[in-house]
């Protein structure tokens, strides 16, 4: 049992789940407390100009917030993984977690004393500065690669997906709920706010004391080895030493190119479906399909699905299939489903096109999962970091550059967003279909050199 108590401490899971839930209730309060605030700001204006004045005023704190909380991270998260590369992997999970106590914290202030709203993009900063999402997601990723092999690791790292995903549904269920249940007895918010605090510190308390970092989980070493030291690790005359005998001059120069190849595939990918999820939101409140809060909330359930047929894909395709062909079939998932999207009139053609989007979710952790398998377990971290790094800047990118796109192709074609996203996912096909050429022509050349 001893044996089996060991192996539990190196869950990352607990984390995962209770980030996300303390996530899911923040983000509602938050966003609650910023309407109240502009709410009471102007009380004398007629009541239509007063909306639009709060929505304006809404999401224009929002963007700065954003920018905030998106680029904060940039300054410190490469430094903070490469520390959890050289001295200890739980150093970029547990000062990320300090830093979501302490902005979470000011909240909870800005509730009780009545601060002004703007204190919270001083929040978002500390956040962000302290590694924020960005370093937590890299750490929790390096951490959950480490532990597993090489035929798993696809496996191991969807199902950390998974359970992010269970938890943000059950975090956003319960938000509702828990706001509602108690805004008349105190101020609004604070008993979210508090569950939230509450959450975040047991993920504290737990990555210090009770998780513990995974041995390496035994794969090919010499060959990952070799493949790093020669791809920079030693200097330019050992280098040519190397090629001039051949041996392992070969399986090594793929190696480079494979991972430029899947930071491409990953941001193109990551950039249609940011940018498709950014609109989607706007396009089902208006005409043709004008749904109410009830049928946003069933459609986004219907969006947290996705998380349980991309694992389910995951445990089945890992068997019979190699990681890239997985990579293509949720990349194809995605591209067909929301090419249907475009089209949609009527709500039942909503959930046909989630239906074909089951496996949209496979792409991103089995290209973590393959970058892990071409670079040396000291540095998963910098690798994640840079990936993550990479994605939250196409993001911001992407939700301004659709935004903009949407609201200038709303009344000539509403869907245009859509079609544009189901292009850019095909396009994503392309360096991801050089790196199946290269593993074949690699394998090959690893074939014969063996014999």
């Amino acid at each position: 049992s001893m044996v089996g108590i060991t192996a539990m401490r190196t869950w990352i899971e607990p984390v995962v789940a209770g980030s996300q839930v303390a996530s899911a209730f923040y983000d509602t309060a938050l966003l609650l407390v910023v309407k109240n605030y502009y709410n009471q700001t102007n009380s004398t204006a007629p009541a239509h100009t007063q909306e639009d004045a709060q929505q304006k005023a809404v999401s224009n704190f929002y963007i700065i917030y954003n920018l905030v909380l998106g680029l904060s991270p940039l300054v410190s998260a490469y430094s903070l993984s490469k520390l959890g590369d050289r001295m200890h992997r739980k150093i970029p999970i547990c000062i990320p977690l300090l830093g979501y106590l302490g902005s979470k914290t000011l909240l909870l202030l800005l509730i009780l004393l009545g601060w002004p709203v703007e204190v919270m993009y001083g929040a978002a900063a500390f956040n962000g500065l302290t590694g924020g999402f960005t370093t937590l997601w890299a750490g929790i990723m390096a951490l959950g690669s480490l532990g597993s092999s090489e035929s798993r690791r696809s496996l191991r790292l969807i199902i950390i997906e998974l359970v992010y995903g269970l938890a943000g549904f059950l975090g956003s269920m319960a938000s509702g709920y828990l706001f509602v249940g108690f805004s008349d007895r105190y101020r609004e918010g604070t008993v979210l706010v508090c569950c939230s605090i509450a959450c975040y510190a047991f993920c504290l308390l737990y990555s210090i004391f009770v998780l513990t970092v995974p041995k390496p989980a035994a794969s090919c070493p010499a060959k990952a080895k070799n493949a790093e030291e020669v791809g920079g690790q030693l200097p330019a005359h050992t280098e040519a030493a190397a090629a001039s005998e051949g041996s392992i001059s070969a399986p090594v120069s793929p190696s480079k190119l494979i991972i430029i190849l899947l930071f491409v595939a990953a941001i193109l990918y990551d950039f249609a479906v940011v940018g498709a999820m950014n609109v989607l939101p706007l396009f089902l409140l208006r005409e043709p399909l004008s749904w109410n809060a009830v049928e946003i909330g069933h459609g986004n359930a219907a969006g947290y699905v996705i998380f349980i047929t991309s694992f389910l894909g995951v445990f089945v395709f890992s068997r019979y299939l190699r990681d890239i062909t997985m990579i293509m079939i949720g990349v194809a998932s995605f591209s067909a489903g929301i090419l249907i999207m475009a089209f949609v009139q009527w709500s039942f053609l909503f959930y046909i096109a989630r239906a074909v989007m089951l496996f949209a979710l496979i792409p991103l952790p089995t290209i973590r999962s393959m970058l892990s398998k071409h670079v040396e377990g000291s540095s998963y971290g910098k690798v994640f970091v840079l990936l993550q790094l990479s994605l939250v800047t196409t993001g911001v990118v992407t939700s301004t550059v659709y935004n903009k796109i949407y609201q200038n192709t709303l009344d000539w074609y509403s869907g245009f967003c859509f079609i544009l996203s189901s292009l850019v996912g095909c396009l994503s096909l392309v360096p991801l279909s050089f790196v199946a050429i290269k593993q074949r022509s690699t394998t090959g050349s690893l074939q014969i050199l063996t014999e």
